[in-house]
Protein backbone atom coordinates (compact mmCIF):
# COMPACT_ATOMS: atom_id res chain seq x y z
CA UNK A 1 0.00 0.00 0.00
CA UNK A 2 2.77 2.24 0.50
CA UNK A 3 4.74 1.74 -2.38
CA UNK A 4 1.14 2.47 -4.35
CA UNK A 5 1.53 6.08 -2.43
CA UNK A 6 4.75 6.42 -3.56
CA UNK A 7 3.76 5.15 -6.90
CA UNK A 8 0.68 7.68 -7.54
CA UNK A 9 2.16 10.72 -5.10
CA UNK A 10 -0.75 10.35 -2.79
CA UNK A 11 -0.10 12.06 0.38
CA UNK A 12 3.36 11.76 0.01
CA UNK A 13 6.35 12.92 -2.25
CA UNK A 14 6.76 11.12 -5.42
CA UNK A 15 9.34 8.37 -4.94
CA UNK A 16 10.04 5.92 -7.85
CA UNK A 17 13.11 4.58 -6.11
CA UNK A 18 11.17 3.96 -2.99
CA UNK A 19 7.54 2.65 -4.44
CA UNK A 20 10.12 -0.11 -6.67
CA UNK A 21 11.51 -1.15 -3.46
CA UNK A 22 8.42 -1.59 -1.67
CA UNK A 23 6.62 -3.43 -4.11
CA UNK A 24 9.59 -5.66 -5.01
CA UNK A 25 9.48 -6.67 -1.17
CA UNK A 26 5.36 -7.35 -1.88
CA UNK A 27 6.26 -9.46 -4.78
CA UNK A 28 8.10 -11.39 -3.02
CA UNK A 29 5.38 -11.82 -0.50
CA UNK A 30 3.09 -12.87 -3.45
CA UNK A 31 0.52 -9.99 -3.76
CA UNK A 32 -0.15 -9.78 -7.02
CA UNK A 33 -1.15 -6.05 -7.47
CA UNK A 34 2.28 -5.39 -5.92
CA UNK A 35 3.50 -7.39 -8.77
CA UNK A 36 0.84 -5.95 -11.35
CA UNK A 37 2.85 -2.76 -10.10
CA UNK A 38 6.45 -4.32 -10.37
CA UNK A 39 5.59 -4.59 -13.90
CA UNK A 40 4.59 -1.03 -14.47
CA UNK A 41 7.55 0.04 -13.00
CA UNK A 42 10.17 -2.52 -15.45
CA UNK A 43 7.73 -1.35 -17.96
CA UNK A 44 8.27 2.42 -17.50
CA UNK A 45 11.53 2.39 -16.09
CA UNK A 46 10.28 4.15 -12.99
CA UNK A 47 12.18 3.33 -9.79
CA UNK A 48 14.66 0.71 -12.53
CA UNK A 49 15.81 0.53 -15.68
CA UNK A 50 13.40 -0.79 -18.26
CA UNK A 51 12.90 -3.84 -18.83
CA UNK A 52 9.92 -5.69 -21.11
CA UNK A 53 10.64 -9.12 -20.38
CA UNK A 54 10.30 -8.41 -16.50
CA UNK A 55 7.85 -6.71 -17.23
CA UNK A 56 5.49 -9.19 -18.75
CA UNK A 57 7.20 -12.12 -16.49
CA UNK A 58 5.89 -9.85 -13.60
CA UNK A 59 2.39 -9.62 -14.90
CA UNK A 60 1.55 -13.72 -15.74
CA UNK A 61 3.00 -14.16 -11.76
CA UNK A 62 0.21 -11.71 -11.03
CA UNK A 63 -2.18 -13.81 -13.21
CA UNK A 64 -1.04 -17.32 -11.43
CA UNK A 65 -2.15 -15.63 -8.40
CA UNK A 66 -5.66 -14.49 -9.73
CA UNK A 67 -5.08 -11.38 -10.71
CA UNK A 68 -7.81 -9.73 -12.83
CA UNK A 69 -5.77 -6.57 -13.25
CA UNK A 70 -2.72 -8.16 -14.28
CA UNK A 71 -4.82 -9.93 -17.31
CA UNK A 72 -6.32 -6.38 -18.60
CA UNK A 73 -2.85 -4.99 -18.29
CA UNK A 74 -1.81 -7.87 -19.98
CA UNK A 75 -4.21 -7.41 -22.80
CA UNK A 76 -3.40 -4.24 -23.08
CA UNK A 77 1.01 -5.00 -23.85
CA UNK A 78 -0.92 -7.26 -26.44
CA UNK A 79 -2.73 -4.82 -27.96
CA UNK A 80 -0.30 -2.05 -28.15
CA UNK A 81 2.87 -4.00 -28.39
CA UNK A 82 4.91 -2.47 -25.65
CA UNK A 83 7.08 -4.50 -24.91
CA UNK A 84 6.35 -7.48 -27.68
CA UNK A 85 5.16 -7.72 -30.67
CA UNK A 86 1.06 -7.18 -31.02
CA UNK A 87 -0.68 -9.83 -30.91
CA UNK A 88 -4.43 -9.44 -31.02
CA UNK A 89 -5.58 -13.26 -30.31
CA UNK A 90 -2.90 -12.31 -27.08
CA UNK A 91 -5.55 -9.32 -25.93
CA UNK A 92 -8.83 -10.66 -26.89
CA UNK A 93 -8.11 -14.06 -25.12
CA UNK A 94 -7.02 -11.87 -22.08
CA UNK A 95 -9.47 -9.12 -22.27
CA UNK A 96 -11.65 -12.13 -22.39
CA UNK A 97 -10.56 -13.12 -19.38
CA UNK A 98 -11.04 -10.09 -17.19
CA UNK A 99 -14.18 -9.29 -18.79
CA UNK A 100 -15.54 -12.58 -17.56
CA UNK A 101 -14.23 -11.68 -13.56
CA UNK A 102 -16.00 -8.15 -14.46
CA UNK A 103 -13.36 -6.21 -15.04
CA UNK A 104 -14.90 -3.41 -16.48
CA UNK A 105 -12.12 -1.91 -18.33
CA UNK A 106 -11.78 -5.15 -19.92
CA UNK A 107 -15.23 -5.43 -20.96
CA UNK A 108 -15.22 -2.00 -22.24
CA UNK A 109 -11.77 -3.06 -24.18
CA UNK A 110 -13.52 -6.58 -25.56
CA UNK A 111 -17.19 -4.35 -26.40
CA UNK A 112 -14.91 -1.90 -28.92
CA UNK A 113 -12.68 -4.68 -30.45
CA UNK A 114 -16.51 -6.57 -31.40
CA UNK A 115 -17.62 -2.98 -32.96
CA UNK A 116 -15.52 -2.19 -34.94
CA UNK A 117 -13.96 -5.83 -35.62
CA UNK A 118 -9.90 -5.27 -34.26
CA UNK A 119 -8.67 -8.91 -32.76
CA UNK A 120 -12.27 -10.78 -33.30
CA UNK A 121 -14.95 -10.87 -36.11
CA UNK A 122 -17.14 -7.93 -35.82
CA UNK A 123 -20.48 -8.47 -33.89
CA UNK A 124 -22.35 -5.16 -33.05
CA UNK A 125 -24.29 -7.49 -30.59
CA UNK A 126 -21.76 -8.68 -28.91
CA UNK A 127 -20.12 -5.74 -28.75
CA UNK A 128 -23.60 -3.99 -26.81
CA UNK A 129 -23.19 -7.06 -24.03
CA UNK A 130 -20.15 -6.05 -23.50
CA UNK A 131 -20.48 -2.73 -23.38
CA UNK A 132 -23.61 -3.12 -21.48
CA UNK A 133 -21.92 -5.07 -18.77
CA UNK A 134 -18.81 -1.91 -18.53
CA UNK A 135 -21.62 0.45 -18.25
CA UNK A 136 -23.78 -0.85 -15.52
CA UNK A 137 -20.11 -0.90 -13.45
CA UNK A 138 -20.58 3.14 -13.91
CA UNK A 139 -17.44 3.19 -16.62
CA UNK A 140 -18.20 6.78 -18.60
CA UNK A 141 -16.52 5.26 -21.29
CA UNK A 142 -18.79 2.65 -21.69
CA UNK A 143 -21.93 4.90 -20.56
CA UNK A 144 -20.87 7.14 -23.22
CA UNK A 145 -20.77 4.30 -25.93
CA UNK A 146 -24.12 2.44 -25.16
CA UNK A 147 -25.74 5.85 -25.42
CA UNK A 148 -24.65 6.37 -28.72
CA UNK A 149 -25.66 2.12 -29.32
CA UNK A 150 -29.13 3.07 -28.42
CA UNK A 151 -29.55 6.58 -29.95
CA UNK A 152 -28.13 4.80 -33.62
CA UNK A 153 -29.72 0.97 -32.90
CA UNK A 154 -26.34 -0.31 -32.65
CA UNK A 155 -26.42 -4.25 -31.55
CA UNK A 156 -29.99 -3.42 -30.02
CA UNK A 157 -33.32 -1.47 -30.70
CA UNK A 158 -33.03 2.28 -31.56
CA UNK A 159 -33.60 3.97 -27.63
CA UNK A 160 -33.42 7.43 -27.18
CA UNK A 161 -35.07 7.67 -23.96
CA UNK A 162 -32.14 4.96 -22.84
CA UNK A 163 -29.83 6.41 -25.09
CA UNK A 164 -30.31 10.03 -22.84
CA UNK A 165 -30.53 7.95 -19.57
CA UNK A 166 -26.80 6.48 -20.40
CA UNK A 167 -25.78 10.00 -21.81
CA UNK A 168 -26.89 11.64 -18.61
CA UNK A 169 -24.89 8.92 -16.49
CA UNK A 170 -21.85 9.30 -18.34
CA UNK A 171 -22.07 12.92 -17.97
CA UNK A 172 -22.70 12.99 -14.35
CA UNK A 173 -19.67 10.82 -14.16
CA UNK A 174 -17.43 13.64 -16.29
CA UNK A 175 -17.65 12.81 -19.61
CA UNK A 176 -17.57 15.72 -21.59
CA UNK A 177 -18.51 13.84 -24.65
CA UNK A 178 -21.91 13.12 -23.13
CA UNK A 179 -22.66 16.21 -22.40
CA UNK A 180 -22.01 17.68 -26.19
CA UNK A 181 -24.28 14.82 -27.33
CA UNK A 182 -26.88 15.64 -24.82
CA UNK A 183 -26.79 19.01 -25.75
CA UNK A 184 -27.53 17.94 -29.37
CA UNK A 185 -30.79 15.92 -28.15
CA UNK A 186 -32.05 19.54 -26.56
CA UNK A 187 -30.61 21.89 -29.32
CA UNK A 188 -32.76 19.38 -31.60
CA UNK A 189 -35.88 18.51 -29.38
CA UNK A 190 -34.48 14.62 -30.20
CA UNK A 191 -36.28 12.86 -27.85
CA UNK A 192 -36.95 15.75 -25.27
CA UNK A 193 -38.69 19.01 -25.58
CA UNK A 194 -36.54 21.57 -27.67
CA UNK A 195 -34.55 23.53 -25.30
CA UNK A 196 -31.85 25.85 -26.94
CA UNK A 197 -30.64 26.96 -23.42
CA UNK A 198 -30.23 24.05 -21.89
CA UNK A 199 -28.06 22.95 -24.59
CA UNK A 200 -25.79 26.02 -24.78
CA UNK A 201 -25.46 25.17 -20.56
CA UNK A 202 -24.50 21.83 -22.28
CA UNK A 203 -22.13 22.82 -24.72
CA UNK A 204 -20.68 24.74 -21.65
CA UNK A 205 -20.37 22.73 -19.23
CA UNK A 206 -18.80 20.19 -21.74
CA UNK A 207 -15.60 23.00 -22.71
CA UNK A 208 -15.22 23.70 -19.57
CA UNK A 209 -11.47 22.16 -19.46
CA UNK A 210 -10.94 23.92 -22.60
CA UNK A 211 -10.31 20.70 -24.49
CA UNK A 212 -12.83 19.38 -26.58
CA UNK A 213 -12.98 21.09 -30.02
CA UNK A 214 -15.82 19.91 -31.41
CA UNK A 215 -17.95 21.67 -28.34
CA UNK A 216 -16.00 24.39 -28.67
CA UNK A 217 -17.32 25.02 -32.63
CA UNK A 218 -20.59 24.02 -31.68
CA UNK A 219 -20.38 26.56 -28.68
CA UNK A 220 -18.99 29.30 -31.35
CA UNK A 221 -21.55 28.58 -33.54
CA UNK A 222 -24.40 28.98 -30.89
CA UNK A 223 -22.82 32.63 -29.81
CA UNK A 224 -22.55 33.80 -33.10
CA UNK A 225 -26.54 32.54 -34.24
CA UNK A 226 -27.64 33.60 -31.02
CA UNK A 227 -29.01 30.28 -30.06
CA UNK A 228 -29.64 29.54 -25.81
CA UNK A 229 -27.79 32.70 -25.71
CA UNK A 230 -26.83 36.11 -26.53
CA UNK A 231 -25.49 36.79 -29.98
CA UNK A 232 -21.30 37.45 -28.58
CA UNK A 233 -19.07 37.72 -31.85
CA UNK A 234 -15.81 38.05 -29.76
CA UNK A 235 -16.65 35.19 -27.83
CA UNK A 236 -17.74 33.17 -30.99
CA UNK A 237 -14.44 34.23 -32.38
CA UNK A 238 -12.62 32.75 -29.10
CA UNK A 239 -14.23 29.61 -29.00
CA UNK A 240 -13.33 28.99 -32.36
CA UNK A 241 -9.52 29.78 -31.73
CA UNK A 242 -9.74 27.68 -28.79
CA UNK A 243 -11.11 24.21 -31.07
CA UNK A 244 -8.33 25.29 -33.65
CA UNK A 245 -5.71 25.25 -30.36
CA UNK A 246 -7.27 21.79 -29.48
CA UNK A 247 -6.40 20.71 -33.92
CA UNK A 248 -9.99 21.16 -34.58
CA UNK A 249 -10.30 20.93 -38.57
CA UNK A 250 -13.93 22.56 -38.65
CA UNK A 251 -12.85 25.51 -36.56
CA UNK A 252 -10.22 26.02 -39.35
CA UNK A 253 -13.11 25.90 -42.01
CA UNK A 254 -15.70 27.99 -39.89
CA UNK A 255 -12.94 30.70 -39.32
CA UNK A 256 -12.42 31.31 -42.97
CA UNK A 257 -15.91 31.62 -43.34
CA UNK A 258 -16.27 34.28 -41.02
CA UNK A 259 -13.53 36.34 -42.24
CA UNK A 260 -14.49 35.81 -45.96
CA UNK A 261 -18.62 36.84 -45.06
CA UNK A 262 -17.43 39.18 -42.25
CA UNK A 263 -19.59 37.48 -39.50
CA UNK A 264 -18.75 38.95 -36.42
CA UNK A 265 -15.62 40.44 -37.47
CA UNK A 266 -14.56 42.64 -40.62
CA UNK A 267 -14.11 41.10 -44.04
CA UNK A 268 -10.55 39.83 -44.24
CA UNK A 269 -10.14 37.61 -47.06
CA UNK A 270 -6.22 37.72 -46.30
CA UNK A 271 -7.10 35.66 -42.71
CA UNK A 272 -10.23 33.55 -44.65
CA UNK A 273 -7.72 32.00 -47.20
CA UNK A 274 -5.21 31.08 -44.76
CA UNK A 275 -7.90 29.27 -42.14
CA UNK A 276 -9.12 27.65 -46.16
CA UNK A 277 -5.48 26.64 -46.41
CA UNK A 278 -5.66 25.08 -43.23
CA UNK A 279 -7.89 22.96 -43.21
CA UNK A 280 -7.22 22.23 -46.91
CA UNK A 281 -3.96 20.85 -45.99
CA UNK A 282 -5.76 18.40 -43.63
CA UNK A 283 -8.05 17.06 -46.28
CA UNK A 284 -11.33 19.40 -45.06
CA UNK A 285 -13.98 18.67 -48.42
CA UNK A 286 -15.29 21.84 -47.61
CA UNK A 287 -12.30 24.09 -46.93
CA UNK A 288 -10.82 22.17 -50.46
CA UNK A 289 -14.33 23.27 -52.51
CA UNK A 290 -14.14 26.53 -50.47
CA UNK A 291 -10.32 27.28 -51.39
CA UNK A 292 -11.20 26.84 -55.01
CA UNK A 293 -14.16 29.11 -55.30
CA UNK A 294 -12.01 31.82 -53.70
CA UNK A 295 -8.83 31.03 -56.93
CA UNK A 296 -11.42 30.80 -59.59
CA UNK A 297 -12.59 33.85 -58.83
CA UNK A 298 -9.18 35.35 -57.90
CA UNK A 299 -10.99 36.63 -54.41
CA UNK A 300 -8.28 37.23 -51.60
CA UNK A 301 -5.89 35.46 -54.10
CA UNK A 302 -4.56 35.36 -57.37
CA UNK A 303 -6.61 34.26 -59.96
CA UNK A 304 -5.77 30.71 -60.67
CA UNK A 305 -8.21 28.11 -62.91
CA UNK A 306 -6.02 25.48 -63.09
CA UNK A 307 -5.70 25.50 -59.32
CA UNK A 308 -9.58 26.00 -58.51
CA UNK A 309 -10.06 23.06 -60.98
CA UNK A 310 -7.23 20.96 -58.89
CA UNK A 311 -9.06 21.82 -55.81
CA UNK A 312 -12.49 21.58 -56.71
CA UNK A 313 -11.58 17.72 -58.35
CA UNK A 314 -9.86 16.65 -55.32
CA UNK A 315 -12.72 17.62 -52.69
CA UNK A 316 -15.34 15.63 -55.19
CA UNK A 317 -13.13 12.53 -55.81
CA UNK A 318 -14.23 12.40 -51.92
CA UNK A 319 -17.21 13.14 -51.65
CA UNK A 320 -18.43 16.70 -51.87
CA UNK A 321 -21.30 17.23 -53.82
CA UNK A 322 -20.81 20.81 -54.39
CA UNK A 323 -17.08 20.59 -56.09
CA UNK A 324 -18.51 17.65 -58.44
CA UNK A 325 -21.46 20.40 -59.82
CA UNK A 326 -18.61 22.85 -60.07
CA UNK A 327 -16.18 20.25 -61.48
CA UNK A 328 -18.98 19.80 -64.33
CA UNK A 329 -19.01 23.71 -64.87
CA UNK A 330 -15.15 23.87 -65.03
CA UNK A 331 -15.42 20.82 -68.11
CA UNK A 332 -18.32 22.81 -69.29
CA UNK A 333 -16.56 26.14 -69.82
CA UNK A 334 -13.42 24.78 -69.88
CA UNK A 335 -12.04 26.24 -66.70
CA UNK A 336 -8.80 24.85 -65.78
CA UNK A 337 -9.21 22.31 -67.75
CA UNK A 338 -10.26 21.52 -71.92
CA UNK A 339 -13.77 21.51 -72.61
CA UNK A 340 -15.28 18.05 -72.43
CA UNK A 341 -19.24 18.21 -72.61
CA UNK A 342 -19.42 14.64 -71.94
CA UNK A 343 -17.36 14.39 -68.79
CA UNK A 344 -19.49 17.93 -67.69
CA UNK A 345 -22.73 16.06 -68.45
CA UNK A 346 -21.84 12.92 -66.09
CA UNK A 347 -20.64 15.14 -63.35
CA UNK A 348 -24.00 17.19 -64.19
CA UNK A 349 -25.80 13.98 -63.64
CA UNK A 350 -24.30 12.37 -60.54
CA UNK A 351 -24.55 15.91 -58.30
CA UNK A 352 -28.20 15.79 -59.79
CA UNK A 353 -29.18 12.34 -58.72
CA UNK A 354 -27.09 13.35 -55.20
CA UNK A 355 -28.63 16.01 -53.89
CA UNK A 356 -31.30 17.32 -56.46
CA UNK A 357 -28.81 20.80 -56.30
CA UNK A 358 -31.16 23.09 -58.91
CA UNK A 359 -28.09 24.63 -60.81
CA UNK A 360 -26.65 21.02 -61.86
CA UNK A 361 -30.45 20.53 -63.16
CA UNK A 362 -30.22 23.36 -65.09
CA UNK A 363 -26.97 22.72 -66.49
CA UNK A 364 -28.36 19.50 -67.68
CA UNK A 365 -31.45 20.97 -69.35
CA UNK A 366 -29.39 23.00 -71.17
CA UNK A 367 -27.07 20.36 -72.20
CA UNK A 368 -29.99 17.92 -73.22
CA UNK A 369 -31.21 21.35 -75.32
CA UNK A 370 -28.35 21.90 -76.96
CA UNK A 371 -26.80 18.78 -77.70
CA UNK A 372 -24.05 19.61 -76.30
CA UNK A 373 -21.84 15.98 -74.40
CA UNK A 374 -25.16 14.20 -75.19
CA UNK A 375 -27.93 13.72 -77.88
CA UNK A 376 -30.33 16.85 -78.11
CA UNK A 377 -33.68 15.88 -76.45
CA UNK A 378 -35.48 19.11 -76.07
CA UNK A 379 -38.09 16.88 -73.48
CA UNK A 380 -35.84 15.64 -71.38
CA UNK A 381 -34.19 19.39 -70.91
CA UNK A 382 -37.93 20.44 -70.36
CA UNK A 383 -38.07 18.14 -67.58
CA UNK A 384 -35.17 19.02 -65.85
CA UNK A 385 -35.58 22.80 -66.08
CA UNK A 386 -38.86 22.16 -64.74
CA UNK A 387 -37.15 20.43 -62.08
CA UNK A 388 -34.83 23.01 -61.11
CA UNK A 389 -37.27 25.30 -61.16
CA UNK A 390 -39.22 23.62 -58.58
CA UNK A 391 -35.99 23.21 -56.83
CA UNK A 392 -35.25 26.68 -57.17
Amino acid sequence: FLGFLYYNEITVENDDNEAFKLFSKASEDNYPIAQVYLSKCYQEGRGTEIDNDLAIKYLRIAIKNNSICGQLYLGNLYEDGIGTDIDLNEAIYWYQKAAENENKFAQYNLGICYEVGHGVKKDKTKAFKWLEKSAVQNYKHAQHKLGSFYENGIGTEKNLEKAIYWYQKAAENGSKHALYNLSLFYRYGNGVEKDEIKASELLMESTSEDNYPIAQVYLSKCFQEGRGTEINNDLAITYLRNAIKNNSICGQLYLGNLYEDGIGTDIDLNEAIYWYQKAADNENLSALYHLGMCYQSGKGTKKNENEAFNLFNKSAEQGNMKALLLLGTCYDEGIGIGIDHTRAFDLYKTAADEGNYELAQKNLGLLYENGKGIETNLEMAFNFYKKAAKNG
